[in-house]
C-alpha cells in the first residue's frame, strides 16, 4: 500500500511528500466510507520510510516498526473531505543503527492537520 504521490524535497534530515490518496474512495484505510485523521499517522510513517531509504538506507530496505508516538495532536476529524493535496513532512531528530526519531506534520494548504513525534525501530537483521 503506497499512499504517497511524490517526494517534493528531501535532504539528510528531512523529507516533504505530497499525497492525493486521501480523496480516493478506494483508500484501504477508509472505514465506513470515511478516512479518519488517525490515518495521517500512516502517511507520516510512509514518509519516514522513504526518507530512511533515500538518506540513510544502505543495501536492501529494512523492515521498520513504529514503536512509539508522542505529542500527537489532531486538529481535524477526517481526511477524506479535504479537497487540497496533503503535504507530509518528516524531520529526523535522532538516528542510530537501530532506530530513528522523527517529528512529523501532515498539512493541507498550510493548515496543520496532524503533528507528532515517532520512534521507528529497525530490528537487528539475522546473519550480521
Amino acid at each position: 500500500m503506497c499512499l504517497l504521490e511524490s517526494v517534493l524535497s528531501w535532504n539528510r534530515e528531512s523529507i516533504v511528500c505530497r499525497a492525493t490518496s486521501h480523496r480516493d474512495p478506494g483508500n484501504p484505510l477508509r472505514s465506513t466510507g470515511r478516512l479518519p485523521a488517525l490515518a495521517a499517522i500512516e502517511y507520516a510513517a510512509q514518509a519516514m520510510a522513504v526518507h530512511h531509504g533515500l538518506a540513510g538506507g544502505r543495501g536492501r530496505p529494512r523492515l521498520g516498526y513504529l514503536a512509539r508516538l508522542r505529542d500527537v495532536a489532531f486538529r481535524i476529524d477526517r481526511l477524506d473531505d479535504l479537497r487540497s493535496d496533503l503535504t507530509v513532512t518528516a524531520n529526523q531528530l535522532a538516528v542510530t543503527s537501530a532506530s530513528s526519531i522523527y517529528r512529523f506534520r501532515v498539512a493541507a494548504e498550510d493548515r496543520e492537520l496532524v503533528v507528532g513525534q515517532a520512534l521507528v525501530v529497525l530490528p537487528i537483521e539475522s546473519g550480521r
